[in-house]
């Protein structure tokens, strides 16, 4: 993984202790380069957990790691590491993608009732006026009852947040070109292409993979598209946006955004997204931070336990799954 700070972070000491009842491990090796790592060390290595940053496993290092069978992964996405390699030599590589899944679901579930609320614009009055704001008058059209909310995307993190939307009155669309109008509807919603996704929600949340068909997927004519006063919410990436169309319809005021992601990331010192009232700039905390990143480790050890006991792993990754990765 990428260094010791981020074992540090991975690894509390109850779950250093539950690593160290399934087998032998050395919490001194943080390999951030294979070619570093004596051959007599990976010879004896039945798993790896990795973590962000992790070097490529491919064919060269697999010839000097003859008994690894599983690679644990304590984050989301495996494509940047685990080679097809891994397959070829009937390695099992586990995600702890749905891990780190929760708390991007959690936030966006927050910023979606927010949002529904002006939350960003009254904010903003209170602090210029400074006087008792007549909410009534001044925002006669929020309200987080039957407000209509489109998510683009039915990946991991869109499921999660549609099934985290079900208790709510919402009116929810979907649009996702690889599930069926039935899949859409026991996911609480109804599927509809992405022009009328944009056109008919009050509030928009992103939630597809960064793939080449999918970049700057919402661009000039899906953000002219959007009502007046709604609000496109992004915790995915920052390339499925075009920006500098985002950035102009967001000058004229007429949409609001609240942005986990941009592109470029960080965005330059000065941007005009860093001062335009209509948008709320996080830097990138949706996905786990903290105390979640212990969750994310909890998953990796569970698929360490069930090999160790046998058991098929709870979240493999396949081949083909990379593809779909982001």
């Amino acid at each position: 993984m990428q260094d010791a700070a981020l074992r540090d972070a991975l690894f509390s000491k109850r779950l250093r202790s539950r690593l160290e009842a399934i087998g032998d491990c050395d919490f001194s090796h943080v390999i951030q380069d294979f070619s570093t790592v004596p051959d007599n060390v990976l010879a004896e290595l039945d798993v790896l957990i990795t973590g962000w940053f992790s070097p490529r496993i491919d064919a060269t290092v697999l010839d000097r790691m003859p008994r690894l069978r599983l690679i644990a992964h304590a984050g989301g996405s495996i494509k940047g590491h685990v080679l097809p390699d891994c397959w070829d030599r009937g390695i099992t590589a586990t995600t702890a993608a749905e891990a780190n899944a929760l708390p991007v679901a959690e936030f966006t579930l927050a910023l979606v009732l927010l949002a529904g609320k002006s939350a960003i614009t009254a904010s903003r009055l209170y602090s210029q006026r400074q006087i008792k704001i007549d909410r009534e008058a001044e925002f006669p059209d929020c309200g987080n009852y039957e407000r209509a909310v489109g998510i683009v995307g039915a990946s991991t993190i869109g499921r999660l947040v549609l099934e985290r939307l079900q208790p709510f009155d919402f009116d929810i669309a979907l649009y996702d070109p690889t599930i069926s109008a039935s899949e859409a509807r026991q996911l609480g919603a109804r599927l509809v292409d992405l022009d009328e996704l944009m056109a008919c929600s009050d509030i928009v949340s992103l939630h597809a993979p960064l793939l080449p068909e999918t970049t700057h997927m919402i661009g000039t004519k899906q953000l002219a598209a959007m009502r007046d006063g709604s609000t496109l919410i992004n915790t995915a990436r920052g390339e499925l946006v075009d920006q500098t169309a985002l950035t102009k319809e967001l000058e004229a005021g007429r949409i609001t955004a609240y942005l986990d992601v941009t592109s470029p990331e960080p965005l330059p010192a000065g941007d005009r997204l860093f001062t335009l009232p209509n948008v709320l700039l996080t830097p990138h905390i949706a996905g786990s931070m903290g105390t979640e990143l212990h969750r994310m480790t909890a998953y990796a050890l569970e698929e360490v336990e069930r090999y160790a006991a046998g058991l098929p792993p709870k979240f493999p990754v396949g081949l083909s799954d990379l593809a779909r990765m982001a």
